[in-house]
């Protein structure tokens, strides 16, 4: 396999333009840990894309592109760290479509990332640190701020006739930042959090959390934590001693594996997670489903459209190499130009080499605003009978 510095060396007059099988996208997601019940949809859907515009066989001038997959765990900083130092000094990837959790995306950032000059565009990183975080440039995501979300999930739970809650958050990044923003936006709207109280992953028994969650009180309980661990814990204790049998469970929590588990337990609960109604959805989910997995499922539409713009912005830029493409994910993510559909790739890759200007609009109406996020668009679901199903946007 050539290695990207051979490519550099042999002619400078390629101007990062690489041969075939030389682009690598390193796919970065917590395949094991407290999301892994979701994550492999979302590495689906980024593969999805890829294979793609290798199927078009036409993204600059016939190079094809690998992937290679990293454990980021979710929610260990060393080891998701370590994973990113070896993608990219040993496999040499362009880029990284990743990570997921907020914390370990931070970490790979600042000391991988940045430290090398590569590309990230993350699926899932929802913290609003991002929003302010030192990145030169080189960190996009597809999922919103959660500063968004917390705006929506408080909509959403007035509009249900709730106007106090109590709160409990996964201890980190993702958790905290997600609880303050919903508890300002909460409050804003003239709603009472009765407590606003974190919870560390990993335990085995959660009923001290739930027992001062439960004399806090409130008609709904917020799990701002993760599928398959503290969230999934609370539920249960909570379930267990009847502290609460209504919840309110945004993205980190919503999960086909965790509907199934309680399964009628969870028929008056609810939440949101990224996702939109938009033509590009719905082509996606078709995809998706030949493909062999779910479309809908958190995050994977997201990760198939950070792939394509990664992708994109490499024709656009001519370039495989991040310190020249990374200008251009901001121009083929918004108009003017083109708009451009999951299972259109070659159609933008063509219009890019031929001068042209696209707007990719994908899977999930993606529209970036600075310094490269989301504007943010969210699917209401209600938990019934083991199943998650739709009932709106916003």
């Amino acid at each position: 396999m050539k290695k990207l510095l051979l490519a550099t060396t042999a002619s400078l007059a390629l101007a990062g333009a690489a041969a075939a099988d030389d682009i690598k996208i390193g796919i970065i997601l917590g395949f094991t840990g407290p999301l892994e019940s979701i994550t492999p949809t979302m590495a689906d859907g980024a593969e999805l894309a890829v294979k793609e515009v290798n199927d078009a066989g036409t993204l600059l001038d016939g190079a094809t592109v690998g992937t290679v997959r990293g454990d980021s765990t979710c929610i260990d900083s060393s080891a998701a760290t370590a994973t990113a130092e070896r993608i990219v000094t040993a496999e040499g990837v362009n880029a990284i479509m990743g990570a997921d959790c907020s914390g370990v995306t931070m970490a790979i950032l600042q000391n991988v990332a940045r430290a090398n000059g590569v590309v990230m565009i993350s699926p899932s990183a929802t913290s609003p640190g991002f929003t302010t975080a030192e990145s030169d440039g080189l960190f996009f995501r597809t999922a919103p701020s959660d500063a968004r979300q917390g705006t929506v999930m408080a909509e959403v739970i007035r509009d249900r006739g709730i106007d106090r809650v109590a709160v409990t958050y996964t201890n980190n990044d993702y958790g905290k930042g997600l609880a303050d923003s919903f508890a300002e936006a909460f409050t804003a709207t003239g709603g009472t959090v009765t407590i606003n109280a974190a919870h560390e992953d990993g335990k085995a028994d959660y009923s001290a959390e739930v027992g001062a969650l439960a004399s806090a009180g409130g008609a709904a309980l917020v799990v701002a934590g993760y599928t398959d661990q503290g969230g999934r814990g609370i539920i249960q204790a909570s379930l267990d001693t009847g502290a609460f049998d209504v919840f309110v469970l945004p993205d980190g929590m919503v999960s086909q594996q965790l509907a199934e588990t309680f399964g009628s337990d969870l028929n008056q609960s609810f939440g949101q997670y990224p996702g939109t109604d938009s033509p590009g959805a719905e082509i996606y989910q078709r995809m998706a489903t030949e493909a062999g997995f779910d479309g809908t499922s958190a995050f994977a539409a997201e990760s198939y459209d950070a792939a394509a713009l990664i992708l994109l912005a490499m024709q656009s830029a001519g370039s495989s190499a991040p310190a020249d493409f990374k200008d251009h994910v901001m121009a083929v993510a918004n108009a003017p130009g083109e708009p451009i559909y999951p299972g259109e790739l070659a159609k933008g890759i063509e219009i890019l080499k031929a001068g042209g200007e696209i707007d990719y609009v994908g899977a999930t109406a993606v529209e970036l605003i600075p310094p490269g996020e989301s504007a943010g668009n969210y699917r209401e679901v209600d938990f019934k009978d083991g199943e998650i199903v739709t009932v709106g946007f916003r």
